[in-house]
C-alpha cells in the first residue's frame, strides 16, 4: 500500500539537443545527489516535485549604446552620465550647437551626437564638462537662494514668476481660547501653514482632530456656525513658475511651510532646471545676542520673496558663465574620480555599464586619447574610437599620431566630414567619431557585432581631405582608417583596423566581438556563484555556454564548418582545475572562439586562354591578378 505518490518532473528538451546525453543520465544525475534535498512528507497524498537540471539561456548583451564626453549649453557637470535616446532629448537636456567663436576646436559635442542619431545610433550617455571657472547663473531674492541647475550662461535666461493664491478654505465653528477653535474640517491643512483672514496672517501651531491652535490672535472674529458660512479662513500658498525658453515647468500650491510636502524646497526638488534653498520669515526689527534677526515673522510668502507688498511678481537670474576657453585642459575632459555621484569627464563612465563605444569627439589632445584608450583597456567592456587632429593632412603626421596608441580596444579614423552645421548655418568640418560611432551601432543592429563596421555609407556632403588608394596604401597597414569617397557609391568608412601591432586583434569586429562575448556570459552566469562545485554544475555551466556558443555560430558569428571548428568550452579537474582550485572556491572553465574575420583584400585571378583550332588543350593562357 501507498502512502506517498511523489511525481519528480524533469525539463529534457535542452539536453536532447547534445549528441552525448539523454533522459536516463539526466535522471540518474538527480539521484547521484540522495535525497538531501527532498521536502519531508507527513500526511499521505500526491505530491509534485520541479527538478531544475537544465542549463541556463546566455543572452545577448546590447553593443551598440554610445557613451560621449564634451563640452555643452547646458546640463549636469558631474556623476552618473545622462541617457540621450534621440537627438531632440539631447537638445532638451544639454542644449544647442555651440559657437566656434566662444568654444573653438572644444565645441563638437552636439554635432557628433547629432551625426550618431543620423547615421543609424539608437541611445547614448552623455557626460558634459565645463572649464573650471564657469559658473552657475544665481539670485537671493528674500528667503530664497535661487541658482541654475548647473553652470553656464544659459542660466541667466531663466525666468521665475511667483504669484499668491488662496484656493482653500477652513470653517471655525467654535472658539475655544484666544488661539484655539474648533473647525468643521481640517483636511488640507497642516501644522506650519500660513493662513490668512480679513487682511490679516496666522500660523496653525497644531491641530489635534478638529481643534486647531494659532500662533497669534485674531483681530476680528472667525467664528461662523452657519450652513453657508460667510467668514472663513483661507490657506496662503502661492504658484511658481520656471521658464526657460520654450521650456516650463509650473509648481501649484507651494508653501514655506518646511514640515510639508507643499515646502518650495521639496517641490522643486526634480526641478529640472533650478535649485532652490529656503530660510526663515526673520524680522530684523527684533536683534538677537549675536546682532542676528531673533523673531519669525507670520507674512505672505511671496512678500517674504518679492518684498513687502508685492504678492505677485517675476526675475531673472544672473551671473551665469561659461568660464574661459583659455581655461579648458586635458584635465578638463578626463576628468576626477571623487566617488559615486563626484566623478567628472571620462571617470563618470566608472558608473555605467551600459555603454559599448566611446569618444571625445574633436578633441585630440594626446593625453586626453590616451586616457580614453586606458579606461577602455580597464573596463574591458568597451570600445573607443578616436579622432585624429583636423590639421594633420599629411600621412607622415597621421602615422605619428597613430603611433601614440598600441591597443585593441580603440580605433583611429580620418578624415573630418563636412555636414551642414546649424551653430553656424553653413557647412562646417565637423569630427567623424559621432558618424563612425553611429555607424558601428547601426551594424551591429542590421548584421551583428562580428561583421566590420567597414565599407558602410556615412551620410555628410564631403570630406576634409581626400586621400587616394597609394596614400591609404601606407596608412591602413599603420592602423589608420580612412573615409573615402567611393566613385559611384559615396562617402564609405574604408577600413576596419584597430589601432594596435597585435595581429591577433587586428580588426575592429574581433575585438568588440570577444567583448560581446565576454560580457553576455557574464552577465547570465551570476547564478553559478555558491553552487555546489561539482560535476553537475560543470556539467551545467558547460551546456550553457556551449549553447550559447552554438546558437552563433549557426547564425553566422563564428568562422568554421562544424561546431568543433567554431569553439570549444572546457572545465573540470584534469583540464581547467585542479583540486587546490576547487578548495579554494574557484570554478574555471576555458572557452576557444573562432571569429570571422573581414574579407579585407579582395583578389580576382584572372588568366587568358586561347585554344587550337584544331581542338581542345592546346591553348596558352597568360595570366594577371586584379
Amino acid at each position: 500500500m501507498y502512502m506517498y505518490v511523489c511525481i519528480r518532473w524533469f525539463d529534457l528538451s535542452s539536453r536532447f539537443r547534445s549528441k552525448n546525453s539523454g533522459h536516463r543520465r539526466v535522471i540518474e544525475e538527480f539521484y547521484q545527489e540522495g535525497e538531501k534535498n527532498m521536502a519531508e512528507y507527513f500526511s499521505p497524498g500526491v505530491y509534485v516535485e520541479e527538478i531544475d537540471n537544465s542549463p541556463r539561456n546566455v543572452e545577448g548583451v546590447g553593443t551598440s549604446t554610445a557613451g560621449f564626453v564634451g563640452l555643452a549649453e547646458k546640463g549636469p557637470a558631474g556623476g552618473a552620465p545622462v541617457l540621450v535616446t534621440n537627438f531632440k532629448s539631447f537638445l532638451r537636456q544639454f542644449g544647442g550647437f555651440l559657437s566656434e567663436y566662444t568654444h573653438g576646436e572644444y565645441r563638437y559635442l552636439a554635432n557628433a551626437v547629432e551625426q550618431f542619431f543620423v547615421n543609424g545610433g539608437t541611445r547614448c550617455f552623455i557626460a558634459r564638462v565645463v572649464p573650471d571657472d564657469a559658473k552657475a547663473a544665481a539670485k537671493k531674492m528674500g528667503i530664497l537662494d535661487i541658482s541654475a541647475a548647473n553652470e553656464g550662461k544659459w542660466g541667466n535666461r531663466i525666468q521665475i514668476s511667483l504669484k499668491s493664491v488662496s484656493k482653500r478654505r477652513m470653517q471655525l465653528l467654535k472658539k475655544e481660547s484666544d488661539t484655539v477653535f474648533t473647525a468643521k474640517s481640517v483636511e488640507g491643512f497642516r501644522e506650519g501653514d500660513i493662513v490668512e483672514f480679513n487682511g490679516e496672517y496666522n500660523r496653525i501651531e497644531m491641530i489635534y482632530d478638529k481643534q486647531v491652535t494659532f500662533v497669534g490672535k485674531f483681530k476680528g472674529n472667525p467664528v461662523d456656525d452657519g450652513v453657508i458660512p460667510k467668514t472663513v479662513i483661507s490657506l496662503v500658498t502661492f504658484d511658481v513658475q520656471v521658464r526657460y525658453n520654450d521650456q516650463i515647468e509650473n509648481y501649484f500650491d507651494v508653501t514655506l511651510n518646511d514640515t510639508a510636502p507643499t515646502y518650495i524646497k521639496a517641490r522643486l526638488a526634480k526641478s529640472n532646471l533650478i535649485k532652490v534653498e529656503a530660510g526663515a520669515v526673520k524680522d530684523e526689527s527684533v536683534k538677537g545676542e549675536k546682532g542676528e534677526a531673533a523673531t519669525t515673522v507670520i507674512a505672505n510668502p511671496v512678500e517674504a520673496i518679492l518684498g513687502k507688498g508685492i504678492t505677485e511678481g517675476t526675475f531673472s537670474l544672473e551671473g551665469g558663465s561659461d568660464g574661459s576657453i583659455k581655461s579648458v585642459n586635458a584635465g578638463t575632459f578626463i576628468g576626477v574620480d571623487d566617488g559615486p555621484s563626484g566623478r567628472t569627464g571620462i571617470q563618470a563612465f566608472l558608473e555605467n555599464d551600459n555603454v559599448n563605444i566611446m569618444a571625445v569627439p574633436g578633441v585630440t589632445i594626446p593625453e586626453v586619447a590616451v586616457a580614453l584608450v586606458a579606461h577602455c583597456e580597464n573596463q574591458k567592456n568597451r570600445f573607443a574610437v578616436l579622432d585624429m587632429p583636423h590639421d594633420a593632412t599629411k600621412v607622415d603626421d597621421l602615422i605619428d599620431y597613430r603611433g601614440i596608441i598600441d591597443s585593441t580596444y580603440a580605433a583611429m579614423y580620418h578624415p573630418w566630414i563636412k555636414v551642414f552645421d546649424r551653430g553656424s548655418n553653413q557647412t562646417a568640418d565637423i569630427p567623424p567619431s559621432g558618424a563612425v560611432i553611429g555607424i558601428y551601432s547601426r551594424t551591429d543592429q542590421t548584421r551583428g557585432v562580428h561583421k566590420a563596421p567597414a565599407n558602410e555609407t556615412v551620410f555628410c556632403n564631403g570630406l576634409s581631405v581626400n586621400y587616394t588608394k597609394a596614400e591609404q596604401d601606407l596608412l591602413n597597414p599603420a592602423g589608420v582608417n580612412l573615409i573615402r569617397n567611393i566613385p559611384g557609391e559615396g562617402i564609405r568608412v574604408w577600413g576596419a583596423r584597430t589601432a594596435s601591432s597585435n595581429a591577433a586583434f587586428r580588426y575592429v569586429n574581433i575585438r568588440r566581438l570577444f567583448i560581446y562575448v565576454m560580457e553576455s556570459i557574464k552577465a547570465s552566469t551570476n547564478w553559478v556563484v555558491f553552487e555546489p562545485n561539482d560535476a553537475t554544475l560543470w556539467q551545467r555551466v558547460s551546456l550553457t555556454i556551449s549553447s550559447f556558443l552554438e546558437s552563433m555560430w549557426r547564425t553566422g558569428m563564428l568562422a568554421g564548418g562544424t561546431a568543433g571548428e567554431a569553439y570549444f568550452v572546457e572545465i573540470g579537474p584534469g583540464t581547467t582545475m585542479t583540486m587546490d582550485d576547487i578548495r579554494a572556491g574557484r570554478l574555471i572553465c576555458n572557452i576557444g572562439i573562432a571569429p570571422s574575420r573581414p574579407a579585407e583584400f579582395v583578389i580576382f585571378r584572372l588568366s587568358q586562354y586561347t585554344s587550337d583550332a584544331g581542338g581542345e588543350g592546346g591553348g596558352e593562357a597568360e595570366s594577371s591578378e586584379g
